[in-house]
């Protein structure tokens, strides 16, 4: 895993300089946009690719249980219960669109499901939970995954932007992001380019909803096991439960009691960015965007209106609920 775990570290490096000299911008998208460069001009070494997979999964998830560290346990419970009817509502708005809008599309039954959940719960997270259930071909995953990622790059460019023209605040910001950016890497990017309390805040948003994978995927199991008259498929419950949000949770846990210095926050806060940064790098590099452009207009629009529909309703909950 060294080299491509070494290669995402000094892309992550390079941002982290960049971000100095347009701190606005912020490490993480530098991160992400270096590497969607590089992958798209220079071919990937096969040995970079177990590291780079580690990385956009594993470092991913170990900085968001860093970050864990500086916050506490009462608010982590008390943001993810009181944003939670912005989170139901924006995941409702997708799934309920999915096959409107897939049908409309004409496309594919397995593909318009793994978009729709993809982009309700937590992107490639999400579809593969789902795969495991509905049983696509392996070319279909692959077209659903690089559609969600398409939309969480071109969200880490634009949503701290339109936050600033919106006037958003921290926590409003942070709301949004966590609720209508589909994967976890660019929901924490975008929130930590916006600020500090915005990238905590879309964190825990963020994680709230993506524990709503189990409950969505278990449902579609029964509808699939009822459709075929059938006992069910089996689901690998180890691999759809986000184990890390129990380890981010014991960390806040530690955190509450004090252990941990609050002159160690800031600092704390400095290496869950630089991990992220090194995640999202990684994530770059594994860009295939070219698939995704060679299959045609009819996904890519799919994916872009449920997306601003989960985006704009995200907004509307809260400006509706006073969140």
């Amino acid at each position: 895993m060294i080299p491509g775990v070494l290669l995402a570290a000094a892309v992550a490096v390079v941002a982290v300089v960049c971000a100095h000299v347009a701190p606005l911008v912020g490490a993480p998208v530098f991160a992400i946009v270096l590497g969607v460069a590089i992958r798209a001009a220079v071919p990937l070494p096969d040995r970079c690719r177990p590291g780079l997979a580690f990385s956009a999964r594993t470092v991913l998830q170990a900085a968001i249980v860093v970050s864990g560290f500086g916050l506490s346990l009462a608010t982590v419970v008390r943001t993810g219960l009181g944003t939670l009817p912005v989170t139901l509502g924006t995941i409702a708005v997708a799934l309920i669109l999915a096959p409107l809008l897939g049908r409309a599309l004409h496309l594919d039954s397995a593909l318009r499901t793994m978009i729709g959940v993809g982009t309700a719960i937590c992107g490639a997270s999400a579809i593969a939970a789902v795969s495991s259930v509905i049983e696509p071909e392996e070319a279909e995953i692959a077209l659903a995954i690089a559609t969600v990622f398409f939309y969480n790059v071109v969200a880490v460019l634009i949503f701290p932007p339109i936050g600033h023209a919106l006037g958003l605040t921290q926590d409003a910001f942070g709301l949004w992001a966590g609720t209508a950016i589909n994967d976890t890497s660019s929901v924490v990017a975008a929130g930590f380019t916006y600020g500090k309390e915005a990238g905590e805040h879309a964190t825990i948003v963020k994680l709230a909803r993506a524990t709503l994978i189990l409950p969505i995927v278990g449902a579609i199991a029964l509808l699939r096991a009822a459709a075929k008259r059938a006992e069910g498929a089996h689901i690998p419950w180890r691999r759809i439960i986000p184990w890390f949000i129990l380890y981010f949770l014991a960390a806040a846990l530690v955190n509450s009691t004090g252990v941990v210095p609050v002159s160690w926050h800031d600092g704390i806060a400095m290496v869950a960015v630089f991990l992220i940064s090194v995640a999202l790098a990684a994530i770059g590099l594994q860009a295939e965007l070219r698939r995704l452009l060679r299959a045609g207009a009819r996904p890519l629009a799919f994916g872009f209106l449920l997306w601003v529909a989960v985006a704009v309703s995200s907004l509307a909950i809260q400006r509706v609920t006073g969140l």
